[in-house]
């Protein structure tokens, strides 16, 4: 790249604009012939070619486009019935694709998180949304920064900030009771979506940052930082021709449209912002020490940064594998867009399913209604056995994230637990895979997948946590044999963090209101970009790719 952009320079400073036009649009058509050759060339020779799929139904798109046209991750579940559970097929200019519901090759490919990684294109959309933290590092860089990270973590990290959380849970619930106060009915017409959202905006601000976003307090808000991450979660949300050509071609990151613009403006506020409040923390840690030396294993503080900064400042850290500013810096953004957008979504997910299970939002709210106090701990929320079976059945069956992305970075064998047939009849218990192969992770696929959950695995049922199916037990998941927050080195670090929101926020609200759907429940699609969220047919909102749940709440009486 920079050698692209030295030549760039020299065209600018010596060319008159036509010639500038021609170049770069010439530069621009090699580049994308040597791809599109190597392209060829690499897909001719993968061994992926040899697994059993579909054959391909466009020489550009592949299956792309049929993909896209159809819920998630269904058309790869027909492929699995009819081929076997491990399969190939074909994405965006005919690449092959590896796609294996085998819980051994699974575990394979996520733990070893050195030889598949995200693929470079995947990384650059991450990256431009959510900044170069944890989420989009990899090899040393990732360990390292996990390394330090953990323990803002941990369950004792988690368990400091559970009182925001409630606390935040009960704005939100009293904003709610002030819409009905406003209706002047005995109940409220509301989007639940943009509500949510607030809530988790304002957990994750002064729980991960101490810092008061205040978005469920419009006229106290503060709006420079709320307008920025309203930019970034817009262009989370709607796909743009330019942004997905950049992510594959480098050479046209040079041109920056107006939603680049915005958005970089959006970073550049979110970075200054970001580079004061760790400015702040390192000082606060200073000042806490009495030489300036802090012992990891004495951490103390409530938020994440703050205990963020602390680790990465203990003197017993060597010097190697401390994080410079700018990754300390990156995880602002990343903790901010990856840590709401997952939460709010995955609530909206779950009042959906209430909303279409009376039987089931009663029970909980009979479980939940029964505790003596507002105000539960984290242990005791845990503990509550019928709001955990709920939440985990929405995770399963609504995955917010319904794929991931690995590419091979080098030539590998995976085992596999099921032997398969390949085209040509032979029998294989391994799969063979070439450097720059796609391998895609079937996380909601897996999350219903018959062989392990049952028949009823499409089905939304609570019960099945009571006693969960021993097939689930091989599945390589972090979290309750599910592949939500994925598994391995490269699980989810903020998932305690996520279930303790999400049950905090539904502790509260279920509680105190009854929920209905305020449309039919066919006109709620699933749209995904980074996140499955979910969008209301035949609505203006849909055309802007806005999630949105409309919702009937009146509050709940208690007998």
């Amino acid at each position: 790249m920079p050698a692209v952009s030295s030549m760039i320079q020299a065209i600018k400073d010596n060319s008159s604009p036509s010639v500038i036009a021609l170049s770069l649009t010439a530069g621009a058509v090699v580049v994308v012939i040597y791809k599109a050759g190597s392209l060829v060339i690499r897909n001719l020779s993968s061994p992926l070619r040899n697994l059993p799929g579909p054959p391909n139904a466009h020489f550009f798109w592949g299956h792309a486009r049929n993909i896209y046209n159809a819920d998630h991750s269904v058309l790869q579940e027909q492929w699995v019935q009819e081929y076997g559970p491990t399969i190939s097929y074909n994405g965006l200019m005919s690449v092959n694709t590896l796609w294996t519901m085998d819980t051994r090759a699974l575990q394979h490919i996520l733990t070893n998180t050195y030889t598949f990684q995200r693929p470079l294109h995947n990384r650059f959309h991450l990256a431009r949304l959510a900044g170069p933290g944890v989420l989009v590092a990899e090899g040393d860089q990732h360990r390292n920064q996990r390394r330090i990270l953990n323990p803002a973590f941990g369950p004792v990290a988690v368990r400091d900030v559970t009182d925001m959380f409630i606390e935040k849970s009960q704005l939100l619930r009293d904003r709610w009771l002030a819409e009905i106060a406003k209706s002047g009915e005995t109940d409220a017409h509301i989007d639940a979506m943009p509500w949510l959202s607030k809530a988790a905006l304002d957990m994750i601000g002064i729980a991960g940052f101490n810092y008061n976003f205040d978005a469920l307090n419009p006229q106290e808000g503060r709006r420079e930082l709320n307008d920025a991450f309203n930019t970034i979660s817009i262009s989370m949300h709607t796909p743009r021709l330019m942004a997905i050509l950049q992510a594959f071609i480098p050479f046209l990151r040079v041109f920056k449209t107006e939603g680049e613009k915005k958005l970089a403006e959006a970073q550049k506020i979110m970075r200054r912002i970001g580079l004061q409040l760790v400015a702040e923390k390192k000082a606060s840690v200073i000042a806490e020490s009495e030489q300036g030396n802090i012992e990891k294993k004495k951490l103390l503080g409530r938020d994440m940064l703050t205990l963020l900064v602390k680790a990465n400042m203990a003197s017993d850290i060597p010097d190697s594998q401390r994080l410079d500013d700018d990754e300390v810096l990156a995880q602002f953004p990343t903790f901010v867009v990856a840590g709401h957008e997952t939460t709010a979504t995955a609530t909206t997910w779950a009042i959906f399913s209430l909303t279409q299970h009376p039987d089931v939002q009663r029970k909980l709210r009979d479980e939940l209604v029964s505790f003596p106090t507002d105000n539960p701990t984290m242990d005791e929320l845990h503990a509550l056995p019928y709001l955990d079976m709920v939440v985990k059945e929405v995770l399963r069956h609504h995955s917010v994230v319904p794929i991931g992305m690995r590419v091979a970075t080098k030539d590998d064998v995976i085992p596999c637990s099921t032997p398969y047939t390949d085209r040509y009849g032979v029998l294989r218990d391994h799969i063979r895979v070439q450097k720059d192969d796609m391998i895609m992770i079937p996380i909601l696929a897996m999350n219903r997948y018959k062989p392990y959950w049952g028949d009823d695995a499409l089905e939304f049922r609570p019960e099945r946590w009571e006693h969960p199916p021993e097939a689930i037990e091989t599945v390589p998941g972090v979290y309750a044999n599910m592949l939500s927050f994925l598994g391995g080195p490269r699980a989810c670090i903020g998932y305690r963090f996520s279930l303790t929101e999400m049950k905090a926020l539904l502790f509260t609200l279920i509680r105190e209101f009854e929920f209905e759907l305020d449309v039919a429940a066919e006109r709620i699609k699933k749209r995904t970009a980074v996140v499955q969220r979910p969008i209301l047919a035949d609505d203006e909102s849909e055309k802007k790719g806005e999630g949105k749940m409309p919702i009937v709440i009146r509050q709940y009486v208690r007998g």
